[in-house]
């Protein structure tokens, strides 16, 4: 019985110290639900887990692969409903990531972010808002926007909320992601949120990296850099 009574007070001490690490780390977070909050104390945990696990940590990349249809030919809609045509991006390399505000990789948006402001002369990133995965964004396009910009800080362009996973009503641009016919070489589809495809300044897609692989790594880094 006492052995119970211990366990129990440990048990209890420690999901107390975890309500008050939750709490310390989103000190500044505003308008986030406490499941946010806690995925975002969490991530690092879970960038560590699933990088020792090797769950979604996959990458691709290609030889320079010309595409069959022209990169710059597709165009979009921005998250105020302007539309937003890629063929504004020549010379420039580009980012392109299946983004969510209630995932456990939430927090890499704070991380593409840093990326998009080290790398502003030759790097545009573009999230693209999706529903897909586990009804993790159910935000409207509004929310979204304000959920990034006052918690992560988000300055890049977030595309309106869309499809990204292959079937009907797939958004335009990740049909060409993930279609070796028009891109060229690739049919891997987003595993999960947060999802990157780099394409180079030529239009070319040169990468795919999986949702735990972080915007700040090495792989990354490096592939922006060449």
């Amino acid at each position: 019985m006492k052995k119970l009574k211990r366990f129990v007070i440990v048990l209890l001490l420690l999901i107390a110290a975890l309500a008050v690490y939750i709490e310390i780390d989103n000190r500044n977070s505003k308008n986030m639900t406490y499941r946010q909050k806690v995925l975002k104390a969490l991530y690092p945990a879970l960038m560590w887990f699933t990088n020792l696990t090797g769950k979604n940590t996959k990458n691709f990349t290609a030889e320079k692969t010309v595409p069959v249809v022209p990169f710059y030919s597709l165009k979009g809609t921005l998250n105020n409903g302007t539309s937003f045509d890629f063929n504004s991006l020549r010379g420039k390399k580009i980012m392109l990531v299946n983004t969510a505000s209630d995932c456990g990789f939430t927090n890499q948006y704070d991380d593409l972010q840093k990326l998009y402001e080290q790398n502003k002369d030759k790097l545009v990133v573009i999230g693209f808002p999706a529903n897909d995965f586990k009804e993790e964004e159910k935000g409207t396009d509004e929310e979204i926007a304000q959920f990034c910009k006052i918690n992560f800080g988000v300055t890049f362009p977030l595309m309106k909320k869309s499809v990204v996973i292959k079937g009907e009503g797939q958004n335009e641009v990740f049909q060409w992601l993930t279609d070796s016919a028009q891109n060229g070489w690739n049919n891997k589809p987003p595993s999960w949120n947060f999802s990157k495809y780099l394409v180079n300044e030529n239009g070319i897609l040169t990468n795919y990296f999986g949702p735990s692989v972080s915007p700040l790594s090495n792989e990354v880094t490096k592939a922006i850099n060449e």
